[in-house]
């Protein structure tokens, strides 16, 4: 008999199960009793934990790039830090970033959210202390760094993905950090 979970163990098991549900079937497919079935749990034990489909694939999604978080960047300098990050994005996050958002269309229909909502949890966070590190190197200065300032590098990054479905050539990275987000932060 297979030991019972509980806790945080079957919490992990429960959104494991609803991420494998979501990108093997898709949001359209996706439903509570699906989950239900691939964790081999019953209803009451996924609905006391998410009330519906949306919470529960807003915390999919949470857990999800909480296991995809990479590693804040310190080079020394904001230009180097944010190349590394792209550059980090970039070579190991392009297929969760296409997978998310054909899989997700339908959510992000049905609800208004859009790939950058959910997309952007826990990415302030890092660039944020990027953008503290500048700051106090004396790089740039803290009037300059508007909320969409801080995430055009990262927003250019995943609209270039997104359209080529392909990871971004590296001139193109530099090209969004040297001709387009330096010049606004200096």
């Amino acid at each position: 008999m297979p030991e019972r979970r509980r806790g945080a163990a079957l919490e992990k098991a429960l959104l494991d199960a609803a991420w494998e549900e979501l990108t093997t079937n898709g949001y359209a497919r996706f439903t509570m009793d699906a989950v239900v079935q691939r964790a081999g749990t019953s209803p009451p034990v996924l609905y006391r934990r998410w009330s519906d489909r949306d919470e529960l694939v807003r915390a999919v999604i949470t857990h999800v790039l909480e296991q995809w978080r990479v590693d804040t960047p310190d080079t020394g300098s904001l230009r180097e830090d944010v190349l590394t990050l792209m550059r980090t994005i970039n070579a190991t996050r392009v297929q969760h970033i296409t997978v998310m958002s054909v899989h997700l269309a339908g959510y992000y229909q049905e609800t208004g959210a859009s790939p950058g909502d959910l997309l952007t949890t826990g990415r302030e966070e890092a660039a944020d202390v990027l953008f503290d590190r500048a700051v106090d190197r004396g790089e740039i200065t803290p009037e300059r760094l508007t909320g969409r300032i801080k995430s055009l590098p990262f927003d250019l990054l995943r609209h270039e993905i997104l359209t080529t479905f392909a990871p971004v050539p590296d001139h193109v990275l530099e090209e969004i950090v040297d001709t387009v987000f330096l010049p606004l932060v200096r």
